[in-house]
């Protein structure tokens, strides 16, 4: 072996541990998704309660990621945060609801946002304030499926 081809393989080997280096630290890397849809509080600022529709509602945000399950009152619109770190199963990290209930002539009566913490369902806005919220259920079952959705099958 000739000496200019020692002196490329000692370049070769004093790169080779930091470009494994490099490689390992990008496979321990964070990353985040984030699935679904809820409206900023400046777009829900635009809904009036006791004067919009379910029709006005679908104009000024949108169409909701479902609807009410209960004589079908209310719009949900559901958001979800993901953190994937190297071979671990993706985490959910963070669940928003937003729930815009209307009475039975189609009138929004309540706009809501959820949020979960500490695994409990947590009111984190409400512009009316119910003594009874008729879609508790559906919002109890969206946020009681943390850890057993996987992400995995939906991409």
């Amino acid at each position: 072996m000739g000496r200019g081809t020692r002196e490329k393989l000692g370049r070769v080997g004093r790169r080779l541990p930091a470009v494994l280096a490099l490689l390992l630290l990008s496979a321990c890397t964070t990353l985040y998704n984030h699935h679904g849809y809820v409206p900023t509080d400046e777009l829900l600022s635009n809904v009036v309660v006791g004067k919009d529709t379910r029709e006005t509602v679908y104009d000024l945000i949108g169409p909701p990621s479902s609807s009410g399950v209960l004589r079908d009152s209310g719009y949900y619109y559901v958001s979800q945060r993901f953190s994937t770190s190297a071979w671990r199963a993706p985490e959910e990290i963070e669940r928003q609801v937003v729930a815009i209930s209307f009475d039975e002539g189609g009138v929004v009566t309540n706009v809501e946002r959820f949020g979960l913490q500490d695994g409990n369902v947590v009111a984190l806005s409400r512009r009316v304030t119910a003594s009874n919220i008729e879609g508790l259920n559906f919002l109890q079952q969206l946020f009681g499926n943390i850890g057993s959705l996987d992400i995995g099958s939906n991409l």
